[in-house]
């Protein structure tokens, strides 16, 4: 039969968890046409998979990558893993909607995580209808800080019954036009200033549209069994599915806990629940560097923030918390080295430098330097947080209710998007579960590893048509050399792709990656949920 793409002699790994078997797959208008040994027929083009892995392409349910794909469409670091799909909008940071007169409030709020997006009013059903073309399919979010943001600025109080029927409004408006769900931020403000029935009167309406609930717990460290517990009301009282982001047990004094919350997760499965949580398999985190002080600090946006940390009182009060409590949302750390300068517009010559660093080179008290710095990078500085136990690690990279999502960004090493050094994350998440984890380490085999990364998540997003290699799916495919597919970005040195020099990507049936090297080509679709819930 006659075939656009004819990929011959790969180990086809479906996504189904299932072990690969050697087989010939066809492409054909964007979608998997045939799938067997030795099929014959005229193809466009002919790629030899002899040695290699055939996978769906993975999709990484975590990303901001709203922040960064209008400005870098071509997502190379995420196509080079194999990744061809993308979940934005998470934690609650939504770039859209934007109300009258509110383009620089919401610019001021996500300086430090999209300091080079253009920012402008919009509704979400315009946003999804000018989205540009990029490389990746992308499925979004309507994030709750930004609703509420939009309604209330920065109050730290309850919504009143208007402005809560106004941030359902809003949610509405975006629901209809094919969001996936609702994401929140629980950690910080305004999220944080939300109580359990704020976020119950959302979810009954994302329930109503059969969408999802994506939340960046209220707290990953000291209170993160709560935390959880919260997370699992929410699935029990709404009905709907809940995906707990990023998931992680932060600080010293939480090590250990991993397997406590998974186990919480499993049996509220058990219940009938529809609850996952999703983690990135490394180390350190990453957040705005304002968001680890501690919450009284912040309130009020940027400004007021920013003229409080001027105050010898501010810093005194501070000291005393951070020594009783651990930094916000991420607890006790060993020292100040363990939170590096990743990203900073308005001072780049620091990244890379460790807060103890700098503290060392101005003869100061950290609190002191955190404060005189996020002053002179006007709050916008983002930092990397070595928070987090390696065994937690493994016992979440091997758990079959852990998905895989890399938080990262899709930067580039070119361009504006290249500034800083980011977690290596960004360029490694993938690879590193199949390189390190599951070939170097053993954790778990091959195919389990592909079917957290590609069928059990599209199982969570309810994805119609992609996720497993089968018949009629959509052609999103991942080829790669499962032996040369490692993860190479580190923190010294992040701007760096994965090995693979064969490795292959498809996107809606169009070759992106071919042999390591991107085609220019921008297939991607914006990917809208249907009223029944499916995703496509």
């Amino acid at each position: 039969m006659p075939c656009d793409i004819l990929i011959r002699n790969g180990l086809l790994i479906d996504g189904t968890g299932s072990p690969g078997t050697v087989a010939d797959l066809a492409v054909a208008d964007g979608r998997i046409a045939a799938i067997g040994r030795n099929l014959a027929g005229d193809a466009t083009r002919l790629i030899d998979a002899t040695g290699l892995a055939v996978t769906p392409g993975f999709i990484d349910i975590k990303t901001h990558s709203d922040f960064t794909l209008p400005i870098n469409p071509k997502a190379e670091i995420k196509v080079r893993q194999g990744a061809t799909t993308e979940i934005i909008g998470h934690c609650g940071f939504s770039v859209a909607p934007v109300l009258p007169g509110k383009v620089e409030l919401l610019r001021d709020y996500l300086s430090p995580s999209a300091p080079w997006l253009p920012f402008r009013e919009i509704t979400f059903p315009d946003y999804l209808a000018s989205f540009p073309a990029t490389a990746v399919n992308a499925g979004m979010l309507v994030g709750h800080n930004t609703l509420r943001l939009m309604v209330m600025g920065m109050e730290a109080r309850a919504p009143d019954a208007a402005e809560l029927g106004r941030m359902i409004e809003l949610l509405e408006q975006a629901l209809d036009a094919g969001a996936l769900g609702l994401s929140s931020g629980l950690f910080t403000a305004p999220g944080s200033y939300a109580e359990p029935a704020e976020m119950i009167a959302l979810c009954n309406v994302v329930r109503r549209h059969n969408a999802g609930y994506f939340t960046h717990l209220r707290d990953e460290s000291n209170k993160v069994l709560e935390a959880v517990e919260e997370a699992i009301a929410v699935a029990r009282e709404c009905g709907v599915h809940v995906e707990i982001v990023h998931f992680k047990c932060s600080g010293m004094d939480n090590w250990g806990k991993a397997a406590r919350v998974l186990a919480m997760i499993a049996d509220a499965r058990r219940q009938g629940l529809d609850i996952d949580c999703d983690a990135y398999p490394y180390t350190a985190g990453s957040n705005p560097l304002k968001n680890l002080l501690p919450q009284w600090v912040q309130a009020g946006g940027v400004a007021k923030m920013l003229e409080r940390l001027a105050l010898a009182p501010t810093r005194e009060r501070m000291r005393r918390d951070i020594a009783r409590d651990g930094l916000n949302n991420w607890g006790r750390l060993p020292s100040w080295d363990c939170v590096q300068i990743s990203v900073s517009p308005h001072l780049p010559q620091y990244a890379g430098r460790t807060i103890a660093q700098l503290a060392a080179d101005r003869d100061q008290d950290p609190i002191d330097t955190v404060c005189d710095y996020l002053a002179e990078d006007l709050g916008a500085t983002r930092v990397l947080v070595t928070s987090v136990s390696e065994d937690d690690v493994r016992e979440i990279v091997r758990s079959p209710q852990a998905l895989v999502g890399s938080d990262g960004n899709c930067v580039a090493t070119y361009g504006t998007v290249s500034q800083g050094m980011p977690h290596p994350r960004f360029y490694g998440t993938f690879p590193r579960v199949i390189g390190h984890y599951a070939g170097e380490l053993g954790l778990l085999p091959l195919a389990a590893a592909i079917h957290k990364m590609t069928g059990a998540t599209a199982r969570a997003l309810r994805f119609a048509d992609r996720g497993t290699l089968k018949q009629g799916a959509r052609a999103d495919i991942a080829i790669f050399d499962p032996a040369d597919f490692k993860d190479r970005a580190t923190y010294a040195d992040p701007h760096q792709y994965p090995s693979g020099e064969r490795t292959t990507v498809v996107v809606n049936g169009t070759v992106v990656v071919e042999n390591a090297t991107h085609t220019g080509a921008l297939p991607g679709k914006v990917l809208r949920r249907a009223r029944d819930g499916a995703v496509s």
